[in-house]
Order: C-alpha cells, then sequence, then structure tokens
C-alpha cells in the first residue's frame, strides 16, 4: 500500500484535473435543483391561492397537495444526481482505491452485511435498519479484508410515532486473520473520563454491566482517549502493544471523528463515525477540496497500519 504522501501526489497530479470537470457538471447540476425548488415552490403557490379562493382549500388539500410536490421533488432531485454520482464514483472513488492498493476491488452498490457487523459487538443496540454502499474487498498484506459506508439504525416509539435513530454512520472496516484471538477485545471511545474525571469515570467504566472486564492500560494518554473491555486481561495487552496503541493516539490527533474497535475470533473490526455517507459527493460543496479524499485515506492507513501491527506480532497473541 501507498503511503500518504505518494496518495496526495496522485490525488493532486491525476485526479484533480478529472475533480475539476466534475465541478462543472456539479455547478450545473446545482442551477437545476435550485431551479426546480423555484418552479414548484410557485407553482404550489398559485395552486393554494386557486383553491382558497374557490372555497375548496382545507387542511386535509394543504397535506396532500404538499405529500404528493414533495415527492415529484425528491424523484427529480435523485433523477439529477444520479448520472452525476455515478461519473464521481466511476472517475474519482474507484481509481482512488486502485492506487491505495492493486489488490482492492470496488463495487459502489454493495455494503459489509449485517451479519459481520452485528459480530464486531461494537454496538449494542438492536437494529432495525441496516444499509450501506461503496463497497471494498481484497487482501493488503495478505490478509482478506473488506470495508464500506453503512448507516445502521434503529426504531424508537413515541406515542404512535415511529423514529429512526442512528447507532452508526460511516466506515466499516472488517480484516480476518488465519488465527484466532483467545479472548474477545473491545476499544472505545473514552467518554465517562473526558465527562467525569479520572476517578469517577474510571468507576463509571468498571461498572458497565453490558461489556467485559474494564482492562488499564499502562499509557496515561491512551487511557484519556480510550476504553478496553476484555475477557482475557493479558491477551488484551499483547494485543495492544505500546506502537499499536500510539497509531490509535495518531489518528486521534488527526481526525475528529470517533474510533471503536474489536478484535473477535479471526477478525479486527474497525469503525469509524462520520455520521454522513463519506463518498456520496455533495451538490452544494465543491468538489476540489481534498478533505474528504484524505480523511478516507487517513482511516485507510490506520487499519492497514494495525493490521501489519497485528500480523507482525501474531505469535504473541495468536493459536494454532
Amino acid at each position: 500500500m501507498k503511503n500518504l504522501s505518494e496518495l496526495t501526489d496522485f490525488y493532486y497530479d491525476t485526479l484533480y484535473p478529472t475533480l475539476i470537470k466534475l465541478e462543472k457538471n456539479r455547478k450545473n447540476v446545482r442551477y437545476k435543483i435550485v431551479l426546480l425548488a423555484i418552479v414548484v415552490f410557485f407553482v404550489t403557490f398559485l395552486i393554494l391561492y386557486i383553491l382558497n379562493k374557490s372555497s375548496s382549500l382545507n387542511f386535509d388539500v394543504i397535506i396532500f397537495i404538499g405529500f404528493i410536490y414533495s415527492m415529484i421533488g425528491t424523484f427529480i432531485y435523485k433523477f439529477l444526481l444520479k448520472d452525476y454520482t455515478k461519473d464521481f464514483k466511476a472517475t474519482i472513488i474507484k481509481p482512488l482505491i486502485n492506487e491505495i492498493d492493486k489488490n482492492l476491488n470496488y463495487t459502489p452498490s454493495l455494503h459489509v452485511s449485517q451479519r459481520l457487523f452485528e459480530k464486531s459487538k461494537l454496538f449494542k443496540s438492536q437494529l432495525d435498519r441496516f444499509s450501506g454502499n461503496d463497497f471494498v474487498h481484497g487482501k493488503i498484506d495478505d490478509i482478506p479484508i473488506q470495508f464500506s459506508d453503512i448507516h445502521a439504525q434503529k426504531e424508537d416509539k413515541f406515542d404512535d410515532e415511529i423514529r429512526l435513530e442512528t447507532i452508526f454512520q460511516g466506515l466499516f472496516i472488517v480484516a480476518e486473520f488465519n488465527k484466532h484471538f483467545k479472548a474477545q477485545t473491545i476499544i472505545l471511545q473514552d467518554l465517562a473520563q473526558n465527562t467525569f474525571g479520572k476517578l469517577i469515570g474510571s468507576w463509571l467504566q468498571s461498572k458497565n454491566v453490558t461489556r467485559d472486564a474494564l482492562v488499564t492500560m499502562d499509557n496515561v494518554e491512551f487511557e484519556k482517549e480510550f476504553v478496553v473491555y476484555s475477557t482475557d486481561q493479558v491477551e488484551a495487552r499483547y494485543i495492544l502493544s505500546h506502537s499499536l496503541m500510539q497509531r490509535l493516539l495518531n489518528f486521534k490527533k488527526k481526525s475528529s471523528h470517533p474510533v471503536h474497535i474489536s478484535f473477535i475470533d479471526k477478525s479486527i473490526h474497525i469503525a469509524v463515525e462520520y455520521n454522513k455517507d463519506l463518498f456520496e459527493p455533495s451538490i452544494f460543496y465543491s468538489l476540489l477540496n481534498h478533505k474528504i479524499a484524505m480523511e478516507y485515506i487517513q482511516t485507510l492507513h490506520l487499519a492497514t497500519g494495525i493490521i501489519h501491527e497485528l500480523k507482525l506480532n501474531q505469535k504473541l497473541w495468536s493459536k494454532q
């Protein structure tokens, strides 16, 4: 896999000229969408005005007209975005994935399975809706890996109304080794210590009945940022070597996005929260800002770095 500097050069030297062309298309699509919104507004206003004059206007009619026009508007909006999004993924995302590693394959319409997501045990809530896209699979350092955008939701009932609550939205990565982790080890963002301080925060973490035993690490900076639970204290400390903890801390410093990791059976699961579809291009923001692409690359560098680290230290934590 190429380093961050090489991928940045590829972005500017190869992809940037294509982005400039796509930026023109984006502005054209944005103009059409804004024009559509204006037309829909005035047509709706005119219909409501005529109905009001004829005394045919009531609350139910207003709701019905609003529903019909919102459905029509949504359909046209998605239609206008379809070709633009397809071109963006074919000319930017696919070449970027291939440049990250030639052994990776990209399928925009697929995603990591719900079974693998639930197997990670990173999120305890019951899933009611599960979707995703931008699926990538292949091998890195001879380790099978797959990842995609994921949106996991649960349903909450308020009176008679059902509302959807997001459990996780972001990039979900799974890599599988050929030997087992004996224990189940989970690393989460440390919200308790950051909120309540070390003493109370540590006490709250130890009382988390939904998780396994709390593991205290000897890295003070790591302890402030992450909390570790495991069924085996010794293996957890073997897995979380000083260099691996430093990788996570370096990623935390560069990125504002929470990261969660679990080691279960033969697999490592990495979930990075973005609270958006990472590679669905926005029509209202310029494509020429490379921030999103670099976030994606930094996240994959974290994943591949962890995989490489674990492969080197495999004899310490694995069994035949």
